[in-house]
């Protein structure tokens, strides 16, 4: 039994009750001792004699303390050598006075005792006292008072001794049930870190596609290293399960996973969150408060939409990410923590520091290794194969439900503005209005789909018209492409020009002639 584990146990409550009781009706002292029966206490120098001057006077003594715990392990000798340690044991100490023991058995196995000693069974005859007596004054030459010493013997009855052993065995068993469920505890929290780590296996991310294969191929490069990452993405395309993907495949996945999404909190309430508080800070902060960076020390911190972090608390993050340190909000100290930095974004961040609202050297601390999550209309694909996915994860047991042909064409011919969280959100939609249907039809999907893919289908494209001259249509076609493109790609027209295969000035020039200016 280590140094730590008795302070555990110090620490529960029933030895704390326990203690007490014995030390309030008999004076006595309840002690750990390890399996080596060296007394714990002594180790981490504190020496409390029971309400017992011979004992005091001993244990304050060179000879009489090493006697004192030489006595105590000839105890953790005898459960040591036992083949299966008695409840309780007792022995006379080297003042003959009464030490009774009991072992504490962990998983069938001697861990060590709880023991009470320094009384008598039985009141002491004049011969035993001026013996005791004689011991005392060999040990600690300078002893005085002991008629009174002797006077204020504990002396325990048959009952009394009974009551005590009782206790003592409470009191083990207390250790051995706290024991076994800190043990079911951390089978479970293991159970579950392997849980986790299978649901977030790369695998557990759905995309067959060529696009998602590069994600793949990236994440397999960047789990085992610490290098912070950048994450960027439309809103729905799943970034925070990759960040986790990247956690739970890599060195720190026994270590927290902390998450927090930048544009939740104002400034004051971010600081406060990402950094820690001290009491009295601000109006409200009634007590310290640790910072999210000081909770995953050691492990990873994902930072969603940092784009839309303010300036003053790039600055501040940019320290952490430089250095490994920060204050908490009212204090000075400054602490140090060991954090990987995940970062995700829907923005883009280079046209943000062009523009002054992100700072440029944030930017490339944070822009280590950059992961592009492609939206859901760019990998059509994979939409099958994530239909199927979110059928089973969403349908009820022994419910195996599929799409129809047609639901299947019209959900690949949606843009999902949403991406994979809006396709999720409609499967089980889906699976609540078919009920307890096998083949789940278009007919169910809900009404933009149908509408939107309803118009495209109509005259080509967004229920163009294709009369009149060939000239007229593919300006038609042109200007609605365009058009489409730049609503999906919030106008972003260098990313729409690689998208149609055009230059940007070109791009530029067409949105003139067809008036598709953003207003």
């Amino acid at each position: 039994m280590a140094n730590q584990d008795h302070e555990r146990y110090q620490n529960l409550h029933t030895i704390g009750m326990l203690k007490d009781v014995i030390r309030k009706w008999w004076g006595l002292e309840l002690a750990f001792a390890d399996r080596e029966g060296y007394v714990l206490d002594h180790a981490s120098g504190q020496i409390i004699p029971p309400n017992n001057d011979f004992c005091r006077l001993s244990l304050f003594s060179k000879e009489g303390f090493r006697r004192c715990n030489q006595s105590v392990k000839f105890v953790g000798d005898r459960f040591r050598s036992s083949r299966k340690p008695r409840r309780s044991f007792f022995h006379e100490c080297h003042l003959d006075l009464c030490i009774v023991g009991c072992p504490i058995v962990l998983g069938g196995n001697y861990e060590g005792f709880l023991f009470v000693g320094g009384f008598l069974r039985e009141p002491p005859t004049e011969h035993v006292t001026e013996k005791l007596k004689e011991r005392i004054r060999a040990l600690n030459p300078g002893s005085t008072d002991l008629d009174r010493a002797a006077s204020r013997m504990p002396i325990l009855g048959d009952r009394e001794v009974e009551k005590l052993c009782d206790l003592l065995e409470f009191g083990v068993d207390e250790i051995a049930a706290y024991e076994a469920a800190e043990a079911r505890h951390d089978e479970e929290i293991n159970k579950l870190s392997e849980e986790l780590s299978e649901r977030y296996r790369f695998d557990s991310i759905v995309g067959n596609g060529p696009a998602m294969q590069g994600v793949f191929d990236l994440l397999e490069k960047v789990c085992n290293s610490d290098s912070t990452v950048l994450i960027q993405g439309e809103s729905g395309t799943g970034k925070e399960l990759v960040a986790r993907a990247v956690h739970y495949n890599g060195a720190r996945k026994e270590k927290p996973f902390v998450v927090q999404n930048c544009s939740a909190f104002n400034d004051n309430l971010l600081e406060s969150a990402l950094f820690g508080h001290t009491k009295g800070a601000f109006t409200g902060a009634v007590r310290d408060k640790k910072g999210l960076f000081e909770v995953a020390d050691g492990g990873t911190f994902f930072l969603d939409e940092i784009g839309d972090m303010s300036p003053a608390l790039q600055v501040k993050l940019l320290r952490v990410l430089q250095e490994g340190t920060f204050t908490p909000v009212g204090d000075t100290r400054v602490k140090e923590v060991d954090v990987r930095v995940i970062a995700a974004t829907h923005k883009d961040l280079s046209r943000a520091v062009a523009e002054g609202e992100f700072r440029e050297d944030l930017f490339y601390r944070i822009n280590v290794i950059r992961l592009d999550v492609p939206p859901l209309r760019e990998r059509p694909e994979d939409i099958p194969v994530l239909a199927t996915h979110f059928l089973n994860k969403h349908a009820r047991e022994g419910h195996a439900p599929h799409l129809s042909d047609d639901c299947l064409r019209q959900l690949g011919d949606y843009p999902w503005p949403g991406n994979v969280r809006e396709l999720e959100n409609e499967i089980e939609r889906l699976l609540v209005l078919g009920a307890d249907l096998e083949t789940l039809d278009a007919s169910l999907l809900s009404p933009r789909i149908r509408e939107q893919v309803g118009k495209a289908g109509a005259g080509g494209l967004a229920g163009i018209r294709v009369g009149g001259t060939l000239k007229a249509a593919v300006e038609a076609l042109e200007r609605e492409m365009i058009h489409q493109g730049l609503v999906r790609t919030h106008w972003n027209k260098s990313k729409l020009s690689r998208e149609l295969g055009i230059s940007r000035s070109n791009l530029i020039a067409k949105c003139e002639k067809y008036d598709l200016e953003k207003k």
